[in-house]
């Protein structure tokens, strides 16, 4: 856990960007018990809605942030990261480049181990295999980016033992 005064994390998506959402609701469901956190959703559609979700969470204590993978939040990344900063909030990102850009933690699939591995995919196809006989894939490959300046800027303490786990640590 990225700190572990928190009791209620709040995952931020676009509905209407993000079809998916629910599977990922399903899954943050699924470990608050074992955590002993609370999971609250809240829908962004534009930047006022985005402003308005991270004041509320970063105006209540012992809250978290987990913004869920969508192009509506990908496309706001700047104004959610300068939010974030600003009410010193823990936070979770999907993609490398949100902790590359100033956010704290980004943990999901390694992005260029998805590209080669449709690139394989491309090469059968081309070759002459049938899309229809290609099994489906999930993603093997994770990776878990911590920025400690942004950690320091925000006096967030992350613990030794989740940057001892880290992929990269941006200092």
């Amino acid at each position: 856990m990225i700190s572990p005064t928190i009791r209620r994390v709040t995952a931020i998506f676009n509905p209407d960007t993000a079809p998916y959402y629910g599977l990922y609701l399903q899954s943050i469901n699924a470990a608050v018990p074992s955590l002993a956190v609370e999971s609250v959703a809240a829908q962004v559609h534009n930047e006022a809605d985005i402003e308005s979700a991270i004041r509320k969470v970063g105006s209540e204590p012992d809250n978290g942030l987990f913004v869920l993978p969508d192009s509506h939040n990908i496309v706001h990344r700047k104004q959610i990261i300068e939010l974030v900063a600003q009410y010193r909030l823990p936070t979770i990102y999907y993609f490398r480049y949100f902790a590359t850009d100033g956010g704290l933690i980004a943990y999901g699939p390694d992005e260029m181990d998805l590209f080669r591995r449709t690139a394989e995919y491309v090469d059968r196809i081309l070759k002459g295999t049938k899309p229809a006989n290609l099994p489906v894939q999930q993603p093997t490959k994770f990776e878990l980016v911590i920025n400690l300046k942004t950690a320091k800027a925000t006096g967030i303490q992350i613990p030794i033992s989740l940057i001892a786990r880290a992929d990269e640590v941006i200092e």
